[in-house]
């Protein structure tokens, strides 16, 4: 065996490892981590990454370059740029440099100055984290350093509530046998108490001296992000010690209920597991974003096409017609030839007709963008008054996005419930106890009586927790009654636990359980009388009916995922050897003696009871056991545990062989306290198509549990898969026969057609799916030959659970479904656990809640309750989405009729890039005569009013299936506009090709024209704004008609007499606009512009409207029946109290119709539950899009597959 030279001569007879490389550790490459305690100069040489943290992107050097290259892959940043030098070229130039420097200045300037406000912020945050103080042991003194500061090896103190600063070593504590209690909140999400504990041999290392002494050398695995697995060993005075996860404080934990304790730094800043797993920051990119980058690029490839035709028409004039001109219309000096000067006009007409992508575009979208996002922030119905937390849009690019949502991963614990578990039921030798009863003694919920009863008065019990409640009072009065079932209940519950007690002040007691769950049944027991005062390692102290009781602690058989149970084993005072055994129903049922038969039917009855209210159940059962059988098992026990090779399988065969022939007691029910409105939530956003996955830490049995709680997971579901296996076979083989299963019922259909393979097995299955998956099953699941197997099960699934997963898993799943399903996705977690998650998803919502900010500072969102994620996506979301896809259809529009009028006029003046307006109004178009409009339909606009939004789930359906702006739509717009644009040219054309003034003077000109032209544009553009507003305000009043006013002041301004006084060379065409404006023709003129451009579009809708209503058009209409009802019933009701029959039955009559329409039962949450006001095509186009969009893009044999092949 080699000997490391910096390796001690002894640790070679203790089994050191083989020869370690002394290389600096390369990212993803170092094979172990070596640590010697107190030995900085030792631990330099292997160059490990400090503990300093940063999560921003830029610091004052990059900040400029990098910021200007992510915003010239924008391609209207770049498109605009080049624009910019051609109009910097004077023999192309037609129009100055300045209208377009400037706007694309601002744009890049205000996008700058955001990114820079929020790198600030992560800078700051970084700071602050890296900035806090630890007390790191140096030289044999406890210093104050930065945690920025601290270094692999160095031995730091940790006193109670502080946060661990780095992966640590355990070594030791002030709590007994090196205990100590922490909080993984940060990690795992969960706020339970966990216990970590020192190895024996530095246990009692307590003292500063001897510490500083210490120089153990730990050899581990490398940096990693699992979790819950850690592989190492302590090499020390000659010997090796194993170390597990057990041992380990990771960074973002919390020292909880330890006055203080010592560790050993292993890993530091981003080589923590807690840095492993917050995955790399992402630039998210809405959908429309991505469209948008895509229609510049077939703008540009329009516009070119368009300046190459006129291009060659230059070329054709001037070869025919200029040459001929030559005298007074001579050439430039740099043009010699027709061709040239062809090739000129090229370039001049793409500086014209760049205004059909403006870049106030993106100004106008930013803008929009902050108002939406104000919205959010502002929005009181998403205030939680508990917390005084408002809803935060962390964000102002995504919020469109939100109104496209088709998969929802959310975190349970802290997301879906508050994490607070209750004592709510039991079952106790047969008979149920908890329920509530009403006044006819009928069994009702607590929130359904008419008032609240009295909880149970636990007076007599000094030691009771105050905070526990209780509604069943014959319980309490069998107890004081002495019933022996219940008090060997209550007894095992105060006995088969790990739970520690603190008792700060006389009869003030602190429970430290491990879980939630066993806090709750330590309580229930202590309230009624049976306290677990204290413990010792080898005695249990219970106060039972006042009486102190000392029982012998023998064993405790712990629990574990596979065992799915625990128990203890005791002596009682008179010697008597009892096991206590508490655990889940499927396992602990098969265990029990077979004389309890009849109490075990009954005790089945309320379990399946308890578990279809949701509750989280438990079986508790004991058995005798005399001193010389529990001699003998013990030593078989002592045996097995010191087996050198499967003890964990031998210690599982010899509890297994002590837990069987129980004595069944009953049965336990938790209460998980969902978030207030989860159920309701889940339920809305499931009528809007939004498919909702959860990933979780939790064991399975819990997260099942809340499945049902929340309504995920029903009774009425044909099938609830649970895919558990161990092996990448055995996951496949559990995979399969589940599609198979979903597939059974649905190979023949109702209407007789047979099922094709090709149809995707989403649109196959009949009947309602969920599946739950393990963490370990989830690793085989989703790798690269199986993910797509994995997916297409999933997804067939009405709800689908993964248990036990990591964060870095649950970032994949999500992934998993971004690649394939090309859906919108959004995360919503508490956790530092779901940042991984938030990063990954499109959208990321943090929950403001118990345990940390970290999940809030990943997100792009954040609010403090689950329940405010409908109003998120059905109300601001849809309408953030509405409202940007009509800006953006209007937009299009607009400027393709204000340009292609260029295009047009290219045809009537030799093709010389001649513009139609003056450069004024070129420029001011768009900033100041349509921009306001435009802005406030884009902030302010909405089709129906929010209630509806919420009543409505349906309404969400069109933004998932990209039906309000897409590549169609965009061609609509586009048409649209060209139309436009025709009539705007050639109906002005013909009129001044005949037409006089007053005085009979030819009335054509090229300024009259101009006006002439500009005005009925200003004028349909706006008269479309106003067809295209569906939500008038006062504000959208003043900008449309205030844009009007402010277009005739600015054009009179241009052509009065000052002007031309101040700036003569600048505006000469003096009076024109007056002169032109004033003839009757002109008027005309404009008035049958507007008439007939806008005409074709009324008579578009009305159709459309009578024809083939929106399902939002349906909502509106049922919405003007209620209002003429409300009106009806206010008028009949005065009538009435006149006393005439006639009018007490027309208002009867009136009342029956509209208390129908008010309950909303013939038509409230459902599209085809409104066919009587609409045709059945309303509902069903949105249904076949949705195939279609499925087959190609959901279908593993359709576009799932294409990816693979490429």
């Amino acid at each position: 065996m080699t000997v490391p030279k910096e390796m001690p001569e002894k640790w070679a007879r203790a089994g050191a490892p083989p020869s370690w490389s002394r290389k600096k550790p390369s990212w993803g490459t170092e094979e172990e981590r070596r640590a010697r305690a107190n030995d900085r100069e030792y631990n330099e040489k292997f160059q490990y990454a400090s503990n300093c943290i940063k999560t921003s992107k830029y610091n004052i050097l990059t900040f400029l370059p990098v910021n200007l290259f992510e915003q010239f892959q924008e391609v209207a940043n770049t498109y605009f740029l080049f624009l910019l030098i051609l109009q910097l070229i004077p023999q192309i130039s037609s129009l100055s440099w300045f209208t377009t420097i400037v706007p694309l200045v601002l744009v890049l300037t205000i996008t700058a100055v955001k990114d820079a406000t929020d790198d600030y912020f992560r800078h700051k945050s970084d700071n602050q984290v890296n900035n806090r103080q630890s007390q790191v042991l140096i030289n044999g003194i406890l210093q104050q350093e930065q945690w920025m500061n601290v270094c692999v090896g160095d031995i730091i103190k940790l006193e109670n509530n502080q946060f661990v600063a780095a992966d640590l070593l355990l070594l030791s504590s002030s709590e007994p046998h090196g205990l100590c209690y922490i909080e993984t909140a940060e990690l795992d999400g969960e706020t339970n108490m966990k216990v970590r504990q020192a190895i024996p041999v530095t246990s009692e290392l307590g003292d500063i001296s001897q510490l500083a002494k210490f120089d153990g050398e730990v050899i581990c695995e490398p940096p990693n992000n699992k979790l819950d697995k850690f592989s190492g060993t302590l090499y020390w005075k000659e010997n090796k010690f194993p170390l597990s996860n057990q041992n380990m404080l990771l960074r973002g934990c919390v020292l909880r209920n330890t006055e203080w304790c010592f560790g050993l730094v292993i890993f530091a800043g981003p080589d923590t597991k807690l840095m492993q797993n917050s995955g790399r920051t992402k630039f998210k990119r809405t959908s429309i974003d991505r469209l948008m980058n895509t229609l510049v690029l077939w703008i540009f490839g329009f516009l070119v096409c368009m300046g190459v035709i006129l291009a060659i028409g230059n070329a054709i004039w001037e070869h025919e017609v200029g040459m001929r001109f030559q005298v007074y219309l001579p050439w430039d000096e740099a043009v010699d030839s027709a061709f040239f000067s062809g090739f000129l006009s090229f370039w001049s007409y793409i500086i014209i007709l760049n205004t059909v992508v403006p870049i106030s575009l993106y100004v106008s979208v930013e803008v929009i963008r902050l108002g939406h996002s104000y919205f959010i922030n502002w929005d009181k119905k998403m205030f939680c008054m508990k917390k005084r937390t408002p809803a935060e849009a962390r964000t102002t690019t995504l919020n469109e996005e939100l109104g496209q949502v088709e998969y929802i991963f959310s975190d349970k614990t802290g997301t879906l419930t508050q994490n607070i578990m209750v004592f709510s039921k039991c079952s106790i030798n047969g008979r149920s106890y908890g329920d509530v009863f009403d006044v006819l003694e009928h069994r009702a919920e607590l929130g359904e009586l008419p008032q609240r009863p009295e909880p149970v008065d636990f007076s007599f019990n000094p030691l009771a927790d105050k905070k526990f409640l209780f509604w069943d009072p014959t319980l309490l009065e069998a107890v004081k009654m002495g019933d022996p079932y219940i008090h060997e209940f209550f007894r095992l519950l105060s006995l088969c636990h790990t739970v520690m007690s603190e008792e700060k002040n006389e009869g003030e007691l602190y429970y430290k359980a491990q879980s939630p769950d066993e806090g709750a049944l330590v309580t229930a027991a202590r309230n009624f009388g049976f306290v677990f005062r204290s413990r010792t390692p080898k005695t249990i102290t219970v106060h039972e009916m006042g009486t102190a009781i000392t029982y012998q602690l023998l064993a405790i058989l712990d629990f574990n995922n596979i065992r799915k149970r625990m128990s203890v084993i005791v002596r009682n005072p008179e010697g008597k050897i009892r096991l206590y055994c508490k655990g889940a129903d499927t396992i602990l049922l098969d265990r029990l003696h077979h004389s309890t038969h009849e109490l075990l039917n009954a005790t089945i009855d309320h379990l399946n009871e308890y578990s279809g209210e949701g509750l989280r159940t438990l079986v508790l059962a004991y058995k005798d056991l005399d001193e010389e059988y529990y001699e003998e098992w013990a030593d078989r026990r002592l045996q097995a545990s010191l087996a050198r090779d499967s003890w964990e399988d031998r210690l599982a065969s010899v509890y297994e062989e002590i837990e069987s022939d129980m004595m069944l007691l009953g049965a336990t029910a938790i209460e998980d306290k969902l978030q207030q409105g989860v159920p309701e939530t889940i339920a809305l956003l499931t009528l809007a198509n939004i498919k909702i996955w959860v990933l979780t830490g939790d064991k399975q049995e819990t997260a099942v549990n809340i499945g049902y709680s929340c309504k995920m997971l029903t009774d009425d579901m044909s099938e609830v898969f649970v895919v558990t296996g161990h092996t990448v076979l055995e996951v496949r083989e559990e995979l399969r026969k589940a599609r198979e299963k979903m597939m059974d019922p649905s190979r023949s259909v109702g209407n007789g057609f047979a099922y094709h393979e090709k149809t995707s097995v989403l649109e196959a299955v009949a009947g309602e799916y969920a599946l739950v998956i393990n963490g370990h099953s989830l690793a085989h699941a989703l790798e690269a030959d199986m993910e797509l197997e994995f997916l297409e099960t999933a997804c067939a699934c009405k709800a689908v659970i993964c248990c036990r997963v990591t964060p870095l898993q649950k970032a994949q799943v999500v992934e998993l479904v971004k690649k394939y399903k090309k859906a919108v996705t959004l995360a919503i977690g508490d956790g530092a656990n779901d940042v991984s998650m938030i990063k990954t998803a499109h959208i990321g919502v943090g929950i403001s809640g118990q345990e940390g900010i970290q999940a809030v500072l990943a997100s792009d969102y954040s609010f403090s309750q689950f329940k405010f994620l409908q109003r998120l996506l059905l109300v601001h979301g849809r309408w953030s989405y509405l409202r940007m896809c009509k800006f953006l259809c209007y937009f299009f529009y607009k400027n393709f009729a204000f340009t292609m009028v260029h295009f047009w006029f290219g045809f009537f003046c030799g093709f010389s890039a001649q513009t139609v307006y003056d450069q004024y109004f070129i420029t001011l178009y768009n900033i100041v005569y349509t921009s306001l409009p435009v802005l406030a339909m884009g902030v302010f606009d909405q089709d129906v009013p929010e209630q509806r939004s919420m009543e409505y789930p349906k309404l969400y359906e069109p933004g998932q299936l990209n039906l309000l702006f897409n590549k169609r739509e965009f061609f609509i717009c586009i048409a649209q506009g060209i139309y436009t644009s025709v009539l705007m040219f050639f109906i002005p054309y013909g009129v001044f090709a005949e037409a006089t003034r007053d005085d009979g003077t030819q009335l054509a000109d090229y300024q009259s024209f101009a006006v002439t032209v500009a005005t009925s544009l200003v004028i349909v553009v706006s008269v479309q704004i106003g067809l295209d507003t569906g939500y008038w305000t006062a504000i959208n009043h003043f900008f449309i008609w205030g844009s009007l006013a402010v277009y005739f002041a600015i054009l009179f301004a241009m052509h009065s007499n000052g002007l031309f006084d101040m700036f003569p060379n600048q505006f000469r065409f003096v009076g024109n606009a007056q002169n032109t404006l004033a003839q009757p023709a002109v008027w005309l003129t404009i008035a049958l512009t507007t008439v007939i451009c806008i005409m074709p579009v009324v008579a578009f809708r009305f159709l459309k409207l009578n024809l083939k209503p929106d399902l939002s058009d349906t909502v509106r209409y049922t919405q003007l029946v209620r209002k003429k009802q409300k009106a009806q019933h206010r008028c009949m009701r005065r009538v009435g109290r006149t006393g005439s029959r006639r009018s007490g039955y027309a208002f009867s009559h009136q009342e029956g119709f509209g208390e129908l329409i008010m309950s909303g039962k013939n038509m409230r949450l459902s599209s085809l539950a409104l066919s009587s006001f609409t045709t059945r095509s309303s509902s069903s186009w949105i249904e076949s899009l949705r195939r279609k969009k499925s087959d190609s893009a959901s279908s593993p044999s359709g576009g799932a597959d294409k990816p693979l092949k490429g």
